[in-house]
């Protein structure tokens, strides 16, 4: 498949979740998207980047910012198809798509955690016993679950490039081997 093919064939597929995708489908759309992203991050810096400048007695400090529109168009656009071509080539490793989801359900998992432990133990007076076990146990989960969080995207990463499960799997054929 060369560049032009899985870029085709990616917005060709813009929420198709079902079948297999090829690793040169998969990074070939990753560059694309890099691409596009370095395009665009370069037409807003040219164009919708605010300078203002300050200076005190002693300081002067620069300041750019910008709110990045072209940036923020461009990653809605690429957002379903890069998903389901993730989502697609975990199939073709033999996995579930929801694999390409891991690094964030594990952030919502970890937000949820310690957002309902540490709301649940200010329910109870502070700094009684039940508001100290809640929070310890709130913290005894978070703590691993964010270590995992910062192994999960290089898991993801690893799985994203295994080759093809040879013949057909539960998800369809091997791209490799379907006659095009």
């Amino acid at each position: 498949m060369t560049f032009s093919d899985a870029i085709r064939t990616c917005f060709s597929k813009f929420f198709t979740f079902s079948g297999r995708a090829s690793r040169p489908e998969y990074w070939f759309f990753f560059l694309f998207i890099v691409i596009w992203n370095i395009i665009a991050g370069i037409i807003d810096w040219q164009f919708f980047t605010q300078v203002s400048v300050s200076q005190t007695d002693d300081v002067k400090a620069v300041t750019a910012t910008s709110s990045a529109p072209v940036q923020s168009i461009v990653g809605l656009i690429v957002f379903f198809p890069h998903l389901a071509v993730a989502w697609r080539r975990m199939h073709d490793t033999g996995r579930s798509g929801l694999f390409a989801l891991l690094p964030i359900l594990l952030i919502v998992g970890a937000f949820a955690v310690l957002i309902f432990g540490i709301g649940l133990a200010s329910h109870f007076q502070h700094g009684g016993n039940l508001d100290i076990l809640f929070t310890r146990a709130t913290l005894l989960i978070v703590i691993p679950t964010l270590l995992v969080l910062f192994v999960s995207p290089l898991l993801v990463l690893w799985w994203l490039t295994r080759p093809s499960q040879p013949g057909a799997n539960q998800y369809g054929p091997n791209p490799y081997e379907v006659a095009q």
